[in-house]
């Protein structure tokens, strides 16, 4: 911890390693901490004179950090194998849109071609259940925000996460995915390809150190770091309550511009938008065009042609639902429809034409039907 051959630097940085990792105290502490000693070495230096009563609340017993001290000492070697980088809270490539936030961590783990004060940042989140409709309008965000010349922040998780994070690679936007765990994995282990391309562009960040578990307490943690990187969140689909809302009610709290999807009434993850949105949480996000407008980013010509219009989700009557159901389990010919719905062909036909108004289907050659990716 004290070895003289490492540089200044990279003492400070096992130091505040070493501070964020002593039991019992956690990131708003360990801030205090190191704003009345300035750096991370001078608490050690006076902990070692002092051994106790360096807190002005209780002491720092040797029981707890030293086992922190040893646990930095080891953590930097392993990020090291695993090339991953330690961001200090006091060096200029910590992201500073974090760094105003009272919780931040103390070191940010990194892997990757990050920049992580892009000019413009954008977090979309969401349900791991997405429908068809959520990820068309993740897809529609991700590409305004890349035309926006904005970096794109989400988690990895399946659903919405994943959807953004793919759509990223497609259009070669910054895609910065936050992890609950350590760096030297991924999960879910399904989308360890695209985290590895996402490196290319982006990458991975997470403030758990190495052999961290992604367990089910570290997600609220790691969604306070996806509405800390950002200037506005994006919540697409979400349950009434779940890490979405806790991603959402983070960001409120360190003062973003917060955003939502409305969704269909009745539909179970369309609730939290929604309940966003009923509760003056967030702005209603009809139009892709309308981040740039709450946030007074100015557009170019060309990006101001791609004000697409997100279409809202539109209430489908019981004989509208027969047919979508039939459509969903994948009969598409016009006479089979009708026969499983119990309907006159003509009828069915007359039905599926106004869905096709309504935008639900389309119809294709042979009278056959597909459902639109709104449903």
């Amino acid at each position: 911890m004290y070895n003289s051959s490492t540089t200044q630097d990279e003492s400070e940085i096992q130091c505040l390693l070493a501070l964020s990792l002593i039991a019992g105290i956690g990131p708003v502490t360990a801030r205090k901490i190191l704003m009345e000693f300035e750096t991370a070495t001078a608490f050690f230096s006076a902990w070692k004179r002092a051994r106790e009563g360096v807190l002005r609340k209780g002491p720092l017993l040797e029981a707890n950090v030293w086992p922190a001290i040893r646990h930095a000492e080891q953590e930097v070697k392993r990020a090291e194998k695993h090339n991953i980088s330690l961001l200090g809270i006091h060096e200029a490539d910590y992201p500073r849109r974090l760094k105003a936030c009272e919780d931040s961590p103390l070191v940010l783990f990194a892997k990757g071609r990050l920049q992580l004060n892009a000019p413009r940042v954008v977090s979309v989140v969401g349900t791991r259940n997405a429908t068809h409709y959520g990820v068309e309008v993740t897809e529609a965000l991700v590409s305004e925000i890349h035309a926006l010349g904005g970096s794109l922040v989400s988690g990895l998780a399946y659903g919405i996460d994943t959807a953004a994070h793919r759509a990223g690679l497609q259009v070669g936007v910054q895609n910065i995915g936050v992890l609950a765990h350590g760096l030297d994995r991924v999960y879910p282990t399904s989308n360890q390809n695209l985290a590895s391309r996402m490196e290319e562009n982006g990458g991975l960040v997470s403030d758990f150190p190495t052999q961290t578990r992604p367990d089910r307490g570290n997600f609220p943690m790691r969604n306070r770091i996806i509405a800390g990187l950002c200037d506005a969140l994006v919540v697409v689909e979400a349950a009434e309550s779940g890490g979405a809302l806790i991603t959402a009610g983070f960001a409120l709290g360190y003062n973003r511009d917060v955003f939502a999807v409305p969704g269909r009434i009745g539909d179970a993850y369309a609730a939290g938008c929604n309940k966003l949105i009923r509760n003056n949480k967030a702005a209603i996000l009809t139009t892709v065009s309308d981040l740039a407008w709450h946030l007074g980013w100015k557009t170019s010509d060309d990006t101001k042609k791609l004000s697409t219009q997100l279409s809202l989700p539109i209430a489908a009557s019981e004989p509208e639902e027969t047919l979508l159901n039939i459509i969903r389990k994948g009969t598409h010919e016009l006479d089979l429809i009708a026969f499983q719905a119990e309907m006159a062909v003509g009828a069915a036909s007359a039905l599926l034409l106004s869905m096709e108004f309504k935008g639900m289907v389309k119809s294709l050659p042979g009278k056959r039907f597909e459902l639109t990716g709104s449903f």
